[in-house]
């Protein structure tokens, strides 16, 4: 079960990314470009950013106790994560992958260059 401050140390673990605010609540950015917000209101949940609408669409009918969406996000790319029905590792890759379509494409090739010097 994956936690709001799993969140937050996982986004900020990547480079360039910086917490404040977004809608009134927890959001995180990269080079100012937000990638990440906790959403407080309403039903509450993470929305993360997707490749595209068709990963969105494939996701919520993989498992809707885990992704899902409002009338407010149709038609983007983005998703709603029900934390609590996640675990951190899966967590972790929604978080990255968001983090890589919203980053600088410099800032993410450097973090994947590093990656794969690391590995």
């Amino acid at each position: 079960m994956a936690t709001e401050d799993d969140v937050r140390r996982i986004a900020l673990s990547l480079p360039e990314t910086a917490e404040g605010t977004s809608y009134g609540t927890p959001g995180f950015k990269v080079k100012g470009k937000g990638f990440l917000r906790i959403r407080t209101e309403a039903e509450g949940a993470l929305v993360v950013w997707v490749a595209d609408v068709g990963e969105k669409d494939a996701l919520i009918q993989s498992d809707p106790a885990k992704f899902f969406t409002t009338p407010h996000y149709d038609g983007y790319a983005v998703v709603l994560v029900n934390l609590p029905a996640v675990d951190v590792d899966e967590l972790r890759e929604l978080i990255v992958e968001s983090w890589l379509i919203r980053a600088p494409k410099r800032v993410a090739k450097a973090y994947t260059d590093q990656l794969q010097q690391d590995a």
